[in-house]
């Protein structure tokens, strides 16, 4: 058999994380995680990471949120924030703003975060 692989593979021996492609329904959001609809195929677990990608428009803007599976009940699977990047956390904040109409207590939940 010829080889046909143009680019060198090394071996390494280390822990790699495969994001699920699983869909969901988000229930609610927030600064510090969201609520999810646990969908029939999901398999997760409390203290499992999970990244979430919340679509935003057709032309690829999204929040993506990287968190912990913080409680699972037989509907609902509750995540908390471990890492979120800037432009998602600033398409959050913009969400959150519209959709509250208060930004002093988008301030104060901002304020939060930084405890």
């Amino acid at each position: 058999m010829t080889e046909q692989r143009r680019f060198k593979r090394i071996p390494f021996d280390g822990p790699v994380r495969i994001v699920s492609e699983v869909n969901a329904q988000l229930i609610d959001i927030s600064l510090k995680g969201a609520l999810l609809a646990k969908p029939a195929d999901w398999e997760g677990a409390v203290q499992q990471p999970i990244t979430i990608v919340i679509p935003l428009d057709g032309d690829g803007m999204n929040i993506r949120m990287e968190g912990r599976v913080a409680h699972v009940d037989d509907q609902r699977i509750g995540v908390v924030c471990v890492h979120i990047d800037v432009e998602s956390i600033t398409h959050l904040r913009r969400l959150v703003e519209l959709n509250t109409g208060d930004s002093e207590l988008l301030q104060r939940e901002l304020s939060e975060l930084g405890k």
